[in-house]
């Protein structure tokens, strides 16, 4: 008979899952906050992608206009709204000059950081740059 009960008890195993869960949880909790992290970063990114696309639009086809650079930047700045405006760089040129066949060039940059658990594992900055024919 303690054969038996001795038997049952190495069998008992009423806990091992919880254990394995408490094991487990920080990982897939440390996974889940780098995909969010990095999902933000990737919206940054299209966004400032985006600004760029829209700014050198607005400079291709404002030559008519007094401030051609000035609307190219204001429009980059209209389509990344959802960023920190004190942060945004967009740099607008035309080359060789404001005139109709030139490239007008727009460049937008973006600080970013990805942090887990208050420690910054990667930074630097994004950048997109885009170049359109003035119309």
């Amino acid at each position: 008979m303690t054969h038996r009960r001795k038997q049952n008890l190495q069998n008992d195993e009423s806990g091992q899952t919880m254990t394995e869960f408490a094991l487990v949880l920080p990982i897939l909790a440390l996974l889940l906050f780098a995909v969010l992290q990095f999902g933000i970063v990737f919206n940054n990114y299209l966004t400032i992608t985006d600004a760029a696309r829209a700014g050198a639009r607005k400079g291709a086809v404002g030559l008519a206009t007094q401030n051609g650079a000035g609307e190219a930047e204001t429009a980059a700045r209209a389509s990344a709204e959802n960023l920190d405006q004190g942060e945004l760089e967009v740099s607008v040129s035309a080359s060789p000059a404001w005139e109709k066949g030139a490239d007008v060039t727009v460049t937008a940059e973006y600080p970013y950081q990805v942090s887990l658990l208050g420690f910054v594992v990667e930074s630097g900055t994004l950048s997109s740059t885009t170049t359109e024919r003035i119309e």
